[in-house]
């Protein structure tokens, strides 16, 4: 048997039994196993932890656990707090894009609406989100813990509210892109890239009063989408000014969402 010491920091309570958050806690193990194994079954996702620290030194996913470690484990917003180089953490994206569960259709929305780079389809299946997600190198957004404890995920967020506009507030937070926020240049739709079209070339397939009253129009490049700022553009834009600029409010996991 092994006697091991937890302590998780920050956000990375909101994945754990109520007795164990925000202390540290001894936890048994029969025999020896990787650290990341350790850390997931109690509750927490690889892709959440971004510096693990046993006994004070920063060790990797595959640390085997020795009886009297002490483990200090810490989410993105603590870690740069410390000072040891952490061995986990993976190479930052070169441009952050995502790719959604089923469960999270409104935020797909918020997210193109945004300018992020944003798949999503109400039948993907569990294995295609994690494939697609380690192939193209995707931000995988899930409520399903099980989903981010998948080996081949390495990049990943489980969002915690279920309110759609703090849900794009939380990933803006989390990874620090409010600075990176484009709004209006993706289809809400599709996620295709919008491009200025020429009036002329697309009156056929405009109301006869829209083409009275407005005169720049784009289109997307994959469903082939018209769109202009018409009555709905001011619903969006105050959508979007919200969202990039709120911070969001703290979001605690229930015990039952493990």
């Amino acid at each position: 048997m092994q006697q091991l010491v937890f302590q998780f920091y920050a956000e990375l309570n909101d994945f754990l039994a109520s007795d164990r958050r925000q202390v540290a806690f001894t936890h048994w193990l029969n025999e020896p196993a990787s650290v990341k194994d350790a850390i997931e079954a109690l509750g927490v996702p690889h892709p959440e932890v971004d510096l693990i620290l046993v006994n004070g030194e920063s060790v990797g996913f595959d640390y085997l656990t020795q009886s009297g470690d002490r483990i200090h484990v810490y989410p993105h917003s603590k870690a740069a707090e410390i000072t040891s180089p952490s061995l986990v953490r993976p190479d930052p994206l070169p441009q952050p894009a995502f790719v959604l569960d089923v469960h999270l259709g409104k935020l797909a929305t918020y997210l193109r609406l945004l300018g992020f780079n944003t798949l999503y389809r109400n039948d993907y299946e569990d294995d295609e989100l994690a494939h697609i997600s380690s192939q193209q190198q995707r931000i995988l957004l899930t409520q399903d813990r099980g989903l981010l404890k998948r080996s081949m995920v390495t990049y990943g967020y489980s969002v915690r509210s279920h309110v759609p506009e703090d849900q794009a507030k939380e990933v803006l937070d989390r990874f620090d892109l409010r600075g990176a926020v484009a709004p209006l240049v993706r289809c809400p739709r599709c996620n295709g890239e919008l491009v200025a079209v020429d009036k002329a070339e697309i009156a056929g397939r405009i109301p006869p009063l829209t083409r009275l009253h407005y005169d720049e129009f784009s289109r997307c490049q994959s469903c082939g989408q018209i769109y202009w700022k018409g009555a709905h553009y001011e619903r969006i834009q105050q959508l979007v000014d919200r969202v990039a600029s709120s911070a969001v409010p703290s979001i605690q996991a229930s015990d039952n969402e493990a």
